[in-house]
């Protein structure tokens, strides 16, 4: 179970939950993701009524990828009544519907009810049936409630651990209490006010430079729409600072440009005899001076 240390497992295996049922399970493997799926959930009652292919199951305990503990504290049955004996209350899964009068809840229903009675001190469990075809309408009769997961009614089929998955999540978020959004910034701290700031002016010092601002009219609406989009970023003081980089990297090009055109203005309005003077090689023949000495040309 990867994610999870040792000594949060054990106390995660040892949470009370509903107990799980597994009806016949047909293959060794389907047991083991189903407990993996437990464990994941905080559920660890794991009981087993004529598996297919025996009990232990090396196959199992190879799927379980580390809920060992779920695996080896299992109990076997030969019935599902000696597997629900010492139950209160008993809700089956079945995503077929059944002409039987029987109160028919959601796992996320049924998780609210579900951690009611175990508040109160009562022991529950929830039937899953095999692979192949579920449970059978005698083995659903047996339990109070029928659970049903609401899917797509035109495709509704799900694996053995898929459905204990579902209805373990549901439990397992029943009792959780959820804190309020949070970003985690890692080692970087929120921006404060004046680097965002510094950040705002920044970029429109550059957007009116390259003539984006250059609506008038406009300008203090599309200003606020832009600092806007950047506020609800939430940045950090990295991220500030990246930003301000990239900025400032793309400035550069359009400043190396203006200076090479200014550059080559300037040599333009300086007369050519001049750039002669300074070692300029360029000009025609008629402007430059014969060397001393040199033979005139016929």
């Amino acid at each position: 179970m990867a994610g999870t240390d040792r000594t949060k497992r054990a106390k995660l295996s040892r949470l009370k939950g509903p107990a799980i049922i597994l009806v016949e399970p047909q293959l060794g493997e389907n047991i083991g993701f189903a407990a993996r799926a437990m464990l994941n959930c905080g559920l660890s009652d794991l009981r087993l009524v004529r598996p297919r292919d025996g009990w232990p199951n090396a196959k199992a305990e190879a799927a379980a990828s580390g809920a060992d503990q779920v695996i080896r504290s299992a109990k076997l049955f030969a019935s599902v009544e000696a597997a629900t004996a010492d139950l209160q209350a008993l809700y089956a899964a079945s995503a077929r519907p059944r002409e039987m009068v029987k109160p028919v809840t959601t796992p996320r229903r049924a998780a609210a009810e579900l951690r009611a009675r175990s508040a109160k001190g009562e022991r529950c469990g929830i039937l899953f049936g095999p692979e192949r075809m579920g449970l059978s309408n005698d083995q659903l009769a047996l339990a109070d409630v029928h659970l049903y997961v609401p899917l797509n009614p035109a495709f509704a089929s799900l694996n053995l651990a898929q459905a204990v998955l579902i209805v373990g999540y549901e439990w397992w978020q029943a009792g959780c209490r959820h804190p309020a959004r949070r970003l985690p910034t890692g080692r970087s701290a929120r921006a404060r006010r004046a680097e965002l700031l510094g950040l705002f002016e920044h970029l429109e010092r550059e957007l009116d430079a390259c003539g984006f601002l250059r609506n008038r009219e406009k300008r203090p609406s599309v200003v606020r729409n832009l600092r806007n989009m950047m506020e609800r970023a939430e940045l950090t003081s990295q991220e500030v600072r990246t930003l301000r980089g990239v900025i400032a990297n793309l400035v550069e090009p359009r400043a190396a440009r203006a200076g090479s055109k200014t550059k080559a203005a300037r040599r333009a309005a300086v007369p050519a005899q001049t750039r002669l003077h300074h070692g300029d090689t360029e000009g025609t023949e008629a402007t430059r001076k014969p060397r001393r000495g040199a033979r005139a040309r016929t």
